[in-house]
């Protein structure tokens, strides 16, 4: 599918009104509760959905389709993020109340790389056959890495991009309420919590390239892959307060997103070979399967620990 300007200037218009109404109704820098995100999660994916229906109208079933397979593939490596956020949230200690504002920013930051990625991805894709084998052995590699060390312990200062603006930039060991930037003795520098967007950003740079190479697998239409990143990451905020203290309870889904990227770099090897691009009814049924399996299997061995609000190792109130 290729999309006229028009609805390029139309998509970004609507994101920007939409990451507007958030940034004005949280500019109080308020707690977000489990309620108030279950609802904006809702919105979040009422926006997804209907825009696939949207496609469906405009363009046909084989891109909405198409659009589903990519929304709901980026909308469960969503999932991985969160538990990443949930990590430094608690490494760093950060406040309750300014988590929304870094995660905001975050988003900013993460639209911004997934668009880079997706059209020197795609170009790629386009102009060099090979590069759906570079692609497809990097994502089986990530799935591997995923299945197997997903583990591994995690220290979020040691970044070496968290390192370097340290370094360049001074910086204060403290939190100034909700402010990136301050002045302490007439010197203007940057607060822990501008450290903290730097390490969700930097994090979040590893996994726009899974999750960009993961959909390009399935198209290589910068408009599909654009869209279903964008609306699948818009979402990625509320999904986090409302699952932060659930994610001790998805014990297995990484195996299950680990099978996804694998499947995904399978696939796009299969594309450059005579059997060709999977059918798309087959991609997504195969995610769904695989999302649906993995949440049960995690669900099913964690039964009987206790509710969220009586864990008291919840990041999300750390």
């Amino acid at each position: 599918m290729s999309a006229p300007w028009w609805a390029w200037v139309a998509l970004t218009v609507a994101i920007a009104v939409m990451l507007a109404v958030d940034l004005f109704l949280h500019r109080d820098n308020h707690v977000i509760g489990f309620r108030e995100a279950a609802i904006w999660s809702a919105v979040w994916i009422a926006a997804g959905l209907a825009f696939g229906v949207l496609l469906w109208v405009w363009q046909g079933g084989d891109v909405a389709g198409t659009y589903y397979a990519g929304y709901l593939i980026e909308k469960a490596l969503s999932v991985d993020n969160v538990f990443v956020f949930a990590l430094i949230f608690t490494y760093f200690a950060v406040p309750a109340s300014v988590q929304h504002k870094v995660l905001f920013w975050g988003v900013i930051g993460a639209l911004a790389f997934r668009l880079v990625f997706i059209f020197v991805g795609a170009e790629l894709l386009e102009t060099f056959f090979w590069t759906a084998y570079v692609f497809g052995v990097f994502l089986i590699y990530t799935g591997y890495k995923m299945a197997f060390k997903h583990d591994a312990e995690m220290h979020p200062d040691r970044n070496i991009i968290v390192r370097l603006v340290r370094r360049v930039i001074p910086t204060d060991a403290r939190y100034h309420g909700d402010k990136f930037f301050t002045r302490i003795d007439g010197k203007r520098v940057a607060t822990l919590l501008f450290v903290v967007l730097i390490a969700v950003e930097a994090t979040d740079l590893i996994f726009a390239i899974d999750s960009v190479a993961a959909i390009l697998a399935i198209t290589t239409s910068t408009f599909i892959v654009w869209t279903a990143n964008a609306f699948a990451i818009l979402g990625l905020r509320s999904l986090y307060f409302c699952l932060a203290g659930l994610l001790r309870r998805f014990v297995h889904l990484h195996y299950g997103l680990a099978f996804l990227l694998a499947f995904a770099g399978i696939k796009l090897i299969l594309s450059e070979t005579p059997v060709g691009k999977l059918p798309i009814p087959v991609t997504l049924g195969v995610i769904v399967a695989t999302l649906a399996v993995s949440i049960a299997w995690s669900l099913a061995a964690t039964r009987g620990q206790p509710a969220p609000a009586d864990d008291p190792n919840t990041p999300a109130h750390r």
